[in-house]
């Protein structure tokens, strides 16, 4: 039997299709852009919380929700949660990996295509006044290798659309398995030869501590000069200063992030070369994404609140 006496706490905007099924069921209050210590100071009173990935759950945070059973992220990367210190304390944490899957895997062909013909930098200059074709010629993806690191919910997606622009697809996964792989008809190489072989380089894994930096300079070394690499999954994949340098000296082609190490951000190296395509955070930002983000978090904390086992639970209290 649910108990309506329940409070959910809402810190960060979700689609109202979600807000109207907790309503249905708990007290909803909304509060957004609350400072640490705010959050801390209120947390105690609520049953669930739910956020995105702009607030930050720390171990503090956590320890403070005293009648805290569920946490539940808007998404899908949970490192603005401190997920070890929830198990610890035996709070549920549930995110949402496929309710975005498609809008993010669409965006990543979209950031390919820009690179790739120059989109971004030919509508800049045009807008200036400056009618310069030469200086704009592109490439096609046809018959292109696209290397994807992460074999999951969006780097799936992201292979099949790949393969209807005629691309050769590889992938480096070490938690796929080759029978899984072959059926997306994609090869499962090392990621020193998916590096070496690439025009184009995606990444699709969360950050953790193993990922963190996953592509270096020494990474960065084994490419082609002419390829150009996508992030949309999480900041601090990618050494960016790193990254900017190969650019730089000419070692690569040119790069898309859609994600940063510090969000919000407004001033970065990254944003002073034309051969990068920086959007902020843009790849689950569609209509349908946020529906049913909102929808699938919400039945989640609900079924926790009912004492029912959730789809997608992160951790095991």
């Amino acid at each position: 039997m649910f108990n309506f006496l329940m409070k959910i706490l809402v810190a960060d905007p979700i689609a109202e299709e979600g807000l109207e099924i907790l309503r249905n069921y708990a007290q909803v209050d909304i509060k957004l852009k609350l400072k640490p210590e705010e959050l801390k100071a209120i947390i105690g009173n609520y049953d669930a919380l739910i956020v995105r990935s702009q607030t930050q759950v720390p171990a503090e945070i956590i320890e403070a929700g005293e009648k805290l059973k569920v946490i539940g992220r808007a998404g899908v990367g949970v490192d603005n949660i401190d997920v070890a210190a929830a198990t610890k304390k035996g709070i549920v944490v549930v995110n949402a990996p496929t309710a975005n899957t498609v809008s993010a895997a669409e965006y990543t062909i979209a950031l390919m295509l820009a690179l790739s013909r120059n989109i971004p930098k030919a509508n800049s200059q045009l807008k200036s006044g400056r009618w310069q074709r030469k200086e704009l010629v592109g490439t096609e993806l046809r018959n292109k290798t696209l290397g994807i690191i992460g074999l999951g919910n969006v780097g799936s997606e992201v292979a099949k659309r790949a393969q209807a622009f005629e691309m050769c697809v590889i992938a480096h996964d070490p938690f796929v398995s080759t029978n899984y792989a072959r059926k997306l008809k994609v090869d499962l190489v090392p990621l020193d030869q998916l590096l070496e072989q690439s025009d184009f380089i995606t990444l699709h894994v969360p950050l953790t501590a193993t990922t963190k930096g996953l592509i270096g300079a020494e990474e960065l070394a084994k490419v082609k000069p002419t390829a150009r690499i996508i992030n949309c999954a999480r900041g601090g994949l990618v050494d960016e200063e790193a990254l900017v340098k190969a650019i730089e000296d000419e070692k690569i082609a040119g790069a898309a992030f859609d994600v940063f190490s510090t969000e919000p951000v407004t001033d970065s190296s990254r944003f002073k070369s034309d051969k990068i395509v920086v959007t902020p955070h843009l790849g689950a930002s569609t209509i349908e994404a946020q529906a049913n983000v909102a929808k699938d978090i919400a039945e989640q904390v609900l079924t926790v609140l009912r004492g029912e086992h959730p789809r997608y639970a992160v951790n095991t209290p």
